[in-house]
């Protein structure tokens, strides 16, 4: 069994990058900020000239599967995936195949 692991920084890049896909800009242009809450779980901010829009774990995952296929070109449909809060790295992604 293959393991990887994505960072707080690649996590969000994942983010960036579907956000942006789906605005139709550059990831460069959208700032995300990572939550974690025991109620809500993992949450992010990602902003685009002043406007908010909200994700939730679900949205987390998504993206990170966005990511593998088409930044890493990896298969995400058979990949499992647990986002982890860690003391040193913060929000992490762990992910097996």
């Amino acid at each position: 069994m293959e393991k990887i692991t994505l960072y707080e920084q690649e996590v969000i890049n994942a983010l960036c990058y579907f956000h942006a896909k789906f605005k139709q800009i550059k990831p460069t242009d959208v700032e995300v900020e990572l939550m974690y809450d025991d109620v809500a779980g993992f949450t992010a901010e990602a902003y685009v000239n002043g406007e908010m829009d909200f994700y939730n774990t679900v949205n987390f995952i998504t993206a990170i599967r966005l990511y593998l296929d088409e930044k890493l070109n990896r298969d995400s449909i058979s990949a499992r995936i647990k986002l982890d809060l860690h003391d040193d790295e913060g929000i992490i992604a762990n992910i097996e195949w």
